[in-house]
């Protein structure tokens, strides 16, 4: 997942005063999901072979992000809301943003490094195949799902994100452009009332009970209950209750998950979305506070929470380029290895801080520009 920057509007702050909680958890997030994808150095094709999950580099250290980093994508769209519902909501719903604006905004963002990243994997992919006679990892390379990519909707008919195309891990970007669409059209012509959440993440829970199988609910459910949050943090931040409802919420952190754990609720099948649903947004309301730090950490957080879209959309190149030289030079890929897991995720890092840096924002700011 992504989260995406805003420059403008900012309604509750000023650009000084970034949410560095949530920018933290995003950059945690990011982790995540590099170390969940780790295991595709073990895939021919698009199956591992000989991949045992707990031989991989700092296993026991690192357990958590191993074995449960995709729900990185989950969290990054409950942030997300929060994000768009703390900055967008009011000048959505006043008309202070338009369509266009709001447009222009998102498409600077996002597609630049998108169609850039798009291109390489094609690229990349076709050498694989030349090379090998197969894909990597993500199989469906073909004319139809590259138009499809470059509008950013391969995965808008998709019942999963399985047999996702190109760069794969594009695929809840997609989900959540169309979720941008809705909360645009939500807020203009509906209202910006928190009973509206409550009524969309309601019939998200139905739909999700009837297992209707598109990961646009779970995208549109997380989103929303994101922007629940915001709406309660800023209204309770006007209140004298303000102060009583953040113990209550740190009171939830601390004790909730040992009070699952006492009384097995996490062996209930329906335990992660009800938990991560319920929990994130909590959690979010607690780290979204202003902290006061030095200029120095906050840049350094500010700079971890930039690039965290880089670091979503360029891992994947990384590693098949990396998996294409190794292949062509007749080398296995080294995964268990201490020395390659540093160099990948060390390399992925700082490509992703220069490409934010030198790509992402002159894109941007170019896009804008020229735009508006």
């Amino acid at each position: 997942m992504h989260l995406p920057q805003m420059a403008e509007p900012v309604p509750a702050q000023t650009a000084q005063n970034k949410l560095l909680g949530l920018e933290a958890i995003r950059f945690v997030c990011a982790l995540g999901v590099l170390f969940w994808h780790y295991q595709h150095f073990a895939f021919v094709a698009d199956q591992a072979v000989g991949f045992e999950r707990d031989r991989q580099p700092l296993y026991g250290l690192f357990k958590p992000f191993y074995d449960y980093g995709y729900f990185g994508v989950t969290i990054f769209w409950c942030i997300s809301g929060f994000i768009f519902f703390w900055k967008y909501q009011q000048a959505i719903a006043s008309g202070a943003v338009g369509a266009r604006k709001f447009f222009v905004l998102r498409f600077s963002r996002l597609y630049p490094l998108h169609l850039a990243t798009l291109l390489t994997v094609a690229l990349l992919q076709a050498l694989q195949h030349g090379l090998t006679g197969r894909y990597f990892v993500f199989q469906k390379n073909d004319v139809v799902h590259f138009v499809l990519q470059l509008f950013m909707a391969s995965n808008w008919a998709s019942t999963t994100s399985a047999g996702d195309s190109f760069n794969g891990p594009i695929w809840s970007i997609s989900v959540e452009v169309l979720i941008y669409c809705i909360f645009f059209l939500v807020l203009r012509h509906v209202g910006r009332s928190a009973v509206i959440n409550v009524a969309i993440i309601c019939a998200c829970l139905v739909a999700k009970f009837a297992k209707v199988p598109s990961p646009i609910v779970d995208c549109l459910a997380f989103f929303y209950v994101g922007g629940l949050s915001a709406i309660a943090l800023r209204h309770f931040q006007q209140t004298r209750f303000h102060g009583a409802v953040m113990l209550a919420a740190l009171c939830a952190i601390v004790g909730v998950p040992g009070a699952v754990w006492a009384t097995g609720l996490y062996q209930n099948p329906h335990f992660t979305f009800l938990f991560l649903i319920s929990y994130t947004p909590v959690t979010l309301y607690l780290c979204a506070q202003q902290f006061q730090a030095s200029a120095a950490v906050q840049s350094f957080v500010e700079a971890a929470g930039n690039m965290t879209y880089s670091s979503y959309l360029v891992h994947f190149p990384l590693q098949l380029a990396t998996v294409l030289l190794l292949e062509a030079a007749g080398v296995a890929v080294p995964y268990h290895e201490l020395g390659f897991f540093f160099a990948f995720f060390g390399v992925t890092l700082l490509a992703s801080y220069g490409i934010y840096r030198f790509f992402e924002m002159p894109a941007q700011m170019l896009i804008r520009n020229r735009l508006r």
